[in-house]
C-alpha cells in the first residue's frame, strides 16, 4: 500500500490519502481570519484552519506509512450505480458483543462486513491511538492476527515520533497542553461493498473527521476533513478483521456560510456527544 498520495507526502490526523497513486493536492484559501475568534464562518479560511489542514495532512502520510504493507490493493469495482437496497438502511440491530471497547461479534454478510468496516474506521480514527494502552488495545482488536505486530509495531513508531506530535500541538507523551483538548473523531456517513465472498471483503466508508485542539488560544483549531476509506477484511476466528486499508481524499460536500463554534462550545460537543455503534 502506498502513502505517498495521501497527504501529499507528510504525516496528518485521523488518516489521509492511504495507498493511492496520485499527489495529493490540498486547496486552500489564502486570506487571514480566526475561525474561533469571529461570529461566523467565512468564505475564506484562516492562517490558524491552513495550519490545521496541513497537519492533518501531515497525520495521514504517517498512518498510510505505518499500515502499507506489500499487498496490491483490490480495484474498486465498476463505477454502476447502486441498487436500492444497497444504499438503505437495513434496520436489523447492530452487534451486541464487544472486544474492548471495539464492537464486535459481526455478521458473516455483506451487512455485517459494511458494519465492520465503519466501526473500525472509528476506531483507527480515535484520539485513542495517541495513547500507547490503548493504541494496542485498537490493533489487537480490528487487524487480523497475522498482521497486528507489524502493524503495531510501526504505528507506535508513527505515534510517538516527538517531532510529529509536536507539529500537531501535543507532548512527548500524546497529550494536549493544559487548557487545550485534543480531538481526532471519525464520523461515517455510509458504506459501499466493493467485493464480497464468505471469507472476504472488500467495503468503502465515506466519511467526516475532526480533528485540533479545542480551547481558548489553540493554534490547531478543530476542523473538517472528508475520506473514502476502503477497507479488506477477512472472515477471522468467527468475525471481520482488517488486513490492510486505502484512504483517498472526499467526496467532500460544498461548506455553508453558518455560524463556527466557539472553543468552549466545540469542546463540550465532543465530550458531552457520544460516539455510535455502526450497522447497516
Amino acid at each position: 500500500m502506498s502513502n505517498e498520495d495521501q497527504y501529499g507526502g507528510g504525516a496528518g490526523g485521523g488518516y489521509g490519502d492511504i495507498g493511492g497513486t496520485g499527489q495529493t493536492r490540498t486547496r486552500l484559501p489564502d486570506s487571514p481570519s480566526d475561525p474561533y475568534g469571529t461570529p461566523r464562518r467565512t468564505p475564506r479560511a484562516s492562517r490558524s484552519l491552513v495550519t490545521v489542514v496541513g497537519v492533518v495532512v501531515l497525520l495521514m502520510a504517517a498512518i498510510a506509512f505505518a499500515n502499507r504493507s506489500g499487498d496490491t490493493p483490490t480495484p474498486p469495482s465498476a463505477d454502476t450505480p447502486p441498487s436500492p437496497s444497497s444504499t438503505t438502511a437495513t434496520g436489523t440491530r447492530p452487534v451486541d458483543g464487544k472486544n474492548g471497547t471495539i464492537p464486535a461479534g459481526f455478521a458473516q454478510n455483506e451487512q455485517g462486513a459494511q458494519s465492520a468496516a465503519a466501526n473500525y474506521a472509528v476506531a483507527l480514527g480515535s484520539d485513542g491511538m495517541f495513547d500507547s494502552v490503548r493504541r494496542k488495545a485498537i490493533v489487537q482488536a480490528v487487524y487480523a492476527p497475522d498482521v497486528a505486530a507489524a502493524r503495531q509495531s510501526n504505528l507506535d513508531s508513527v505515534y510517538t515520533d516527538a517531532q510529529f506530535l509536536a507539529r500537531i500541538g501535543l507532548d512527548p507523551a500524546g497529550k494536549a497542553p493544559k487548557g487545550l483538548q485534543f480531538i481526532s473523531r471519525t464520523n461515517p456517513v455510509g458504506t459501499k461493498v466493493e467485493k464480497f465472498s464468505t471469507d472476504a471483503a472488500s467495503v468503502s466508508v465515506w466519511h467526516s473527521t475532526l480533528f485540533g485542539l479545542a480551547g481558548e488560544g489553540s493554534k490547531n483549531p478543530v476542523a473538517e476533513s472528508w475520506y473514502t476509506n476502503t477497507f479488506e477484511l477477512r472472515w477471522t476466528n468467527g468475525d471481520w478483521r482488517v488486513t490492510d486499508f486505502t484512504q483517498k481524499d472526499g467526496p467532500a460536500p460544498v461548506g455553508r456560510d453558518q455560524r463556527a463554534a466557539s472553543a468552549e462550545e466545540m469542546a463540550a460537543a465532543v465530550s458531552q456527544f457520544g460516539g455510535l455503534t455502526y450497522a447497516r
